[in-house]
């Protein structure tokens, strides 16, 4: 029986990986173990996209996993874990995802979780979506992948960037029953 919760954190190389440090932090916060799993893609992107350096990621992980280690614990059924969130997901990431395809450790660490059901977030992050990528999404969805694209909502009053990424990182840490400071729900119209 595992006594700590572990949620695996996967990132992937689409564009919004400053997403992934507020869910990783939004995950410290609940006293979660955070395993942390950065796609060579995504450490890419974190220098283009963010002015800070990766370890303002890496730092807040439990354990950092090299992406290319297929032989690490969360490449195994038999490790337990919550399930795992890739934000942001790629459409080369969902691609590999629908068809088991699993050449990288992020990838392979999705087919344990799934095989074991466990439960698996993906963000995709594309815009606009092609056929092939509703597609795969709908493919993941019928795989039992939840789907939660960093999409903008305004009914809670999100009117800043950071008030946007606090309501998605609010509604992915709901998928696994956690609940987030500054996450403001809706609360009806009256």
């Amino acid at each position: 029986m595992m006594k700590k919760q572990r949620l695996i954190l996967g990132v992937s190389g689409a564009s919004g990986v400053i997403l992934s440090f507020y869910l990783a932090k939004a995950i410290k916060e609940q006293e979660t173990e955070l395993h942390l799993v950065i796609s060579d893609a995504a450490r890419l992107t974190w220098e283009l996209e963010t002015e800070y350096p990766i370890s303002h990621l890496t730092n807040l992980a439990d354990v950092i996993y090299d992406s290319h280690d297929m032989a690490a614990k969360i490449s195994s059924g038999s490790y337990q874990t919550m399930g795992m969130v890739i934000a942001p997901c790629s459409m080369k990431t969902l691609a590999g995802i629908v068809t088991g395809y699993t050449d990288n450790l992020l990838l392979r660490a999705v087919d344990v979780c799934m095989k074991e059901g466990r439960k698996v977030v993906l963000c995709p992050r594309e815009m606009p979506l092609g056929k092939v990528h509703l597609r795969n999404m709908n493919a993941a969805a019928d795989l039992g992948c939840v789907i939660v694209p960093p999409m903008l909502s305004f009914y809670s009053g999100q009117m800043t960037v950071e008030d946007q990424i606090h309501h998605i990182v609010g509604k992915i840490l709901m998928q696994y029953g956690l609940d987030y400071g500054e996450f403001r729900p809706w609360n009806g119209a009256g």
